[in-house]
């Protein structure tokens, strides 16, 4: 069926505000929308990026209050390689599954250059697994596991002294493709001065090579000023623990040292309450709804275009996607008529050289059983002559033998005779 353009007139829609003379119940949809939301429970994907040994596991655990039982990565391995691990985990009656990527062997390789590559390539591919999903004619998007990937933790080694070319690369790369959080790992190893100079430093490079990281939203009043004070705090000084260290009455999520105590939720020592606020508690939907509405968009949009799909035509007009893909499917079954007919006529000429050879193999064979068959005439008449030869040969053989034969007896009468005189 060929499309049909047809001419929509703009339609003046005007809204007017009524009054309920009554309670009519819509004022219940956000519950209904809280109900089936919790009902549902919720997905939350985490990458870990940063060299082995920052302290992400730990980092996690701290987090989410738990122990993901984690095993220790080597340092020799030739390549970068992402694991993902998923748990369910529920808090009062809200389940969440929780993903978290950890990138292990990034940054241990002595050629970095493509450290980030695999990382690209994982995150490209949820988007693509997303897409296909979406593009399905029986989709099943309810219940489908959405592993795309909503927020990125890139861990930074507290040199004091900037970041690595590395760090730089890999935050470009992935700017436009997740939300990039920049925290600096291990903070406890740094003084406080040292922090504040390193925290500028690092706002100074990025600012200067273009990477853009994730900035919480000010645009809700609730939450504007909050955010807005902790987007000064990027990048986060954070400390995770396993232990747990007695301090008065209670017992802290701590990392005991000779000189002293550092203490993980003491915002006087890090930012980790900081991060857990902004990640969790204030900013995770926002993470998830970016990242659907703005990185998988970009993505989608970059996908449908190499397809060849667009919102306008080449007149910039705009074409409904059943258009372009009546164009395309014209387009393609052109093209396949195109190479039928290719093929059709390399198979002519094929099948035409195949008898040009064929014939003269045959003409070949011809000549060659001609040779043959003359080689053989001549050979057998030399043999025919030959054994006339022989056979004359043969004859005059037997007549000499029976000639001297003849003469021999002859010979003997004679000599008999003479004796007999005596």
């Amino acid at each position: 069926m060929a499309p049909v353009d047809v001419d929509n007139p703009p339609v003046d829609i005007k809204m007017r505000n009524l009054t309920l003379s009554g309670h009519v119940g819509f004022d219940s949809l956000p519950d209904q929308l809280v109900s089936k939301s919790v009902q549902n429970g919720f997905i939350f994907n985490i990458m870990c990026i940063g060299e082995t040994g920052l302290g992400k596991s730990t980092l996690m655990d701290s987090l989410f209050n738990t122990n993901f039982e984690s095993t220790p990565s080597p340092h020799s391995l030739p390549t970068v390689k992402l694991k993902a691990h998923t748990y369910e985990l529920q808090e009062s009656n809200v389940r969440l599954k929780l993903t978290i990527v950890d990138t292990v062997g990034y940054g241990d390789q002595i050629n970095k250059e493509d450290s980030f590559k695999a990382i690209v390539d994982y995150i490209d591919a949820q988007f693509e697994n997303y897409l296909q999903e979406e593009l399905k004619i029986k989709r099943s998007l309810s219940t489908y596991h959405d592993s795309r990937i909503h927020v990125c933790l890139y861990f930074i080694c507290p040199t004091g002294h900037g970041l690595k070319s590395i760090d730089l690369v890999c935050m470009k790369k992935l700017d436009q493709k997740v939300n990039v959080i920049p925290v600096i790992a291990k903070a406890d190893t740094i003084s406080k001065t040292e922090l504040q100079k390193f925290k500028s430093k690092i706002m100074a490079e990025l600012q200067n090579n273009g990477v853009s990281i994730y900035e919480f939203p000010v645009d809700d009043e609730s939450v504007s000023e909050v955010n807005s004070t902790m987007n000064s705090h990027i990048p986060f000084a954070v400390i995770g623990s396993t232990d747990f260290v007695r301090i008065g009455n209670k017992m802290h999520r701590s990392r005991q040292y000779p000189w002293g105590t550092v203490q993980v939720e003491n915002e006087s020592h890090c930012d980790f309450v900081k991060l857990r606020e902004m990640l969790i508690r204030t900013n995770m939907e926002d993470m998830r709804e970016k990242t659907h509405c703005r990185h998988y968009e970009l993505y989608r949009k970059r996908r449908l275009e190499q397809m060849g799909f667009s919102d306008v035509d080449a007149d910039n007009k705009p074409v409904s996607f059943q258009q372009t893909f009546e164009t395309k499917r014209s387009n393609h079954l052109q093209e396949l008529q195109q190479k039928e007919d290719e093929m059709r006529q390399m198979f002519v000429v094929r099948v035409k050289e195949k008898e040009a050879e064929l014939k003269e193999a045959e003409k070949e064979l011809h000549a060659k059983f001609d040779k043959l068959k003359k080689d053989h005439t001549e050979e057998k008449k030399k043999i025919e002559e030959s054994r006339k030869k022989l056979e004359d040969e043969i004859v005059e053989f037997n007549r000499r033998k029976a000639q001297y034969q003849q003469m021999g007896q002859s010979h003997h009468t004679l000599t008999l005779g003479k004796s007999k005189k005596k």
